[in-house]
């Protein structure tokens, strides 16, 4: 496929009849002639010599071609929207800083970890997206995101171009309502036998470790819930279904916030928090911020 014979009008045409799923509604949507859609669409066509849409029923679906120039266009008109407000954010002063949080890192950990780039001389807009690690890794890889923050590194040998940096990390302690904390506070962790708790999913880098901890003890407690977002799973905490853990630095945010007191300390049991970035070498000034005002902070890595 040539560049030079691609039309970036061409490109929005179709962009919004394989969205809308018809030329029909596209048109509609573009207050255009549907024949002025069909013969921009027969243009691009002719002009990379493949069928991009074929009916499906009462739809326009896109071919497996059609799939593919999809997804360009997607990267295409984000990394468009992404320059406008860039543009406008420079000539404001401002910088941009997109991040992905991965559903397993608890938000007030990302709330710390980004507080540092609020303390830089150039203010600092921030877009927040929450999704499952894989899919924010893909989105980082494609150019969408600036950093991911997560609470596991990178596999090596991926076929994913991208580098982890670790942020720092936290011994963990268990919480509870007031009444289970009094219920199980005395004689822990032994008195975790049968006790309630609430575990993230064994797809949570965390889980392993915690289930170790659990034999280390010698204790088996009854699992009430599994979770694979961890704002879940702090909410069904804070009402009583069982306990859980969270990162000891957090202990004042977590009887703030949930109303939860600590059961008792694991410090064995320690969780990392990492940034995944594109670069070996962090340029960005913002990421730069976070991983240098996180080394002297609450989530210091202990040697």
């Amino acid at each position: 496929m040539k560049t030079s014979g691609l039309n970036f009008r061409h490109l929005y045409f179709f962009y919004m009849v394989a969205k809308e799923g018809g030329v029909t509604r596209a048109a509609e949507k573009l207050g255009l002639a549907v024949q002025t859609i069909s013969m921009q669409l027969a243009l691009l066509e002719q002009s990379i010599g493949k069928q991009l849409l074929e009916p499906q029923g009462r739809r326009l679906v896109p071919t497996e071609a059609g799939r593919l120039a999809l997804n360009y266009c997607e990267q295409i008109f984000l990394l468009g929207d992404q320059l406008q407000d860039a543009l406008e954010e420079s000539e404001a002063g401002k910088m941009r800083l997109t991040v992905g949080i991965s559903d397993s890192l608890p938000k007030l950990v990302a709330y710390r970890l980004l507080q540092a780039t609020q303390q830089l001389e150039q203010q600092v807009r921030l877009v927040c997206m929450e999704d499952e690690f894989e899919s924010l890794l893909a989105d980082l890889a494609l150019g969408k995101l600036d950093v991911v923050l997560t609470d596991r590194t990178v596999r090596a040998g991926g076929s994913l171009k991208v580098f982890s940096h670790l942020l720092g990390e936290s011994a963990m302690q268990l919480f509870g309502t007031r009444k289970l904390a009094q219920r199980y506070r005395r004689n822990f962790p032994a008195s975790l036998h049968g006790a309630p708790l609430l575990l993230p999913t064994r797809n949570n880098a965390l889980r392993g470790r915690i289930d170790a901890w659990f034999i280390e003890h010698g204790v088996r407690p009854e699992v009430v819930g599994e979770f694979e977002d961890n704002a879940m799973l702090n909410t069904f905490g804070r009402n009583g279904m069982g306990l859980f853990f969270a990162p000891s630095a957090l202990a004042a945010d977590i009887e703030t916030q949930f109303g939860a007191v600590l059961v008792g300390h694991a410090p064995e049991l320690r969780e990392q928090f990492y940034a995944i970035s594109n670069a070996r070498r962090i340029t960005h000034p913002a990421i730069a911020a976070i991983l240098g005002t996180v080394q002297d902070g609450p989530f210091a890595v202990a040697d």
